[in-house]
């Protein structure tokens, strides 16, 4: 795992760059959160969709909730990069779709837009 920071606004926002994948749980989830708040000292990241178990994308595990309630609890911010149009789950879109009408949890096509969006206060 590769972490550099970028500053966008004044805002601190950490880019993860892996080609593992880091996130499998709710615990692999704490120890990324963990590493980028202590090591880093931001409170949000950009990380890629391969970084993330597929799992986390068919709700139906739950895997996504509970992670993503982590970062919502930490008040942690996090833009998740990737080709969403490859599932075809329409709870998963929907999902998805909400997710990005709020500031905490995005899914986005690049990391440009989730600096954007992710650097506003």
């Amino acid at each position: 795992m590769e972490i550099t920071t970028i500053k966008e606004n004044d805002i601190e926002i950490a880019v993860i760059n892996s080609k593992d994948i880091l996130i499998t749980d709710v615990q692999s989830a704490l120890d990324v959160m963990a590493t980028i708040y202590y090591e880093v000292g931001c409170d949000r990241v950009i990380l890629n969709e391969s970084a993330i178990c597929k799992d986390f994308f068919n709700l139906r595990t739950g895997i996504a909730g509970e992670i993503l309630q982590k970062f919502v609890s930490y008040k942690m911010k996090i833009a998740i990069v990737g080709d969403f149009s490859a599932y075809s789950s329409k709870s998963l879109k929907d999902f998805i779709y909400e997710s990005n009408k709020g500031n905490d949890i995005l899914f986005v096509s690049n990391v440009k837009q989730a600096m954007e969006k992710l650097s506003i206060g």
